[in-house]
């Protein structure tokens, strides 16, 4: 077992009222698996994918991760055990707009201890992977929104989790990127990745082995 999440409750309180962003989620999930998680907006798509990612805290439930209780660690553990397993796409890219294409892509290596000349190759091989070499010396700023989303999913798969989780991950591509980052998480999963992704399309959901729909904050 990869991850289990136990009736996980997230509210914020608001006006005196709680108002809950998560209800009583139960969610198991098999190392190798490729999980969609559909569902209209504010429905808690997000919200579920930053507790799995341990960006967000949750206020009730238990978080079991590779065998670790996620909700009893304290916070330089959680960040320790995230930096080591997991990959994060974000639809908002979040690359550091002070560094470059290279050192955003590098960022993750320095956590994990890669020596020089294994960065160095690991980079290379992501920025021709994502037809990126060009674009090594500019900085975000620099970029189109396509060109950033692909920075964003090879830094996510750069140091090769065993988790990814992709929040809309082809939303600002267009239709041939989309699909060739789509096949790129079909071949990672049958590589062994395990991939969450928070997906409107369709289409993109089928490439999944499952679907998980979520509404008000509760698996329907």
């Amino acid at each position: 077992m990869l991850l289990e999440l136990k009736n996980i409750f997230k509210w914020v309180n608001s006006g005196g009222q709680r108002i809950f962003l998560l209800k009583d989620i139960n969610l198991s999930v098999e190392e190798g698996e490729f999980i969609s998680v559909m569902g209209p907006s504010g429905s808690g798509k997000s919200t579920l994918l930053n507790v799995i990612g341990m960006l967000d805290q949750f206020n009730e439930g238990e978080y079991q991760f590779f065998g670790e209780s996620v909700h009893a660690l304290k916070e330089k553990h959680r960040a320790n055990l995230y930096k080591e397993y997991i990959g994060f796409v974000f639809q908002a890219y979040h690359l550091l707009d002070d560094l470059t294409v290279y050192e955003n892509l590098e960022m993750p290596l320095l956590y994990k201890k890669f020596k020089g000349a294994e960065r160095k190759a690991m980079v290379a091989d992501m920025l021709d992977r994502f037809n990126i070499v060009g674009k090594k010396d500019l900085f975000p700023a620099q970029l189109s929104g396509g060109q950033q989303q692909l920075v964003g999913v090879a830094r996510a798969l750069i140091s090769k989790p065993k988790l990814i989780l992709a929040d809309e991950p082809t939303g600002n591509l267009n239709s041939k990127q989309g699909e060739e980052i789509m096949d790129l998480f079909k071949q990672l999963n049958k590589e062994g990745v395990t991939i969450i992704q928070v997906t409107h399309s369709e289409k993109n959901a089928a490439y999944g082995s499952r679907t998980i729909n979520l509404l008000d904050g509760r698996k329907v």
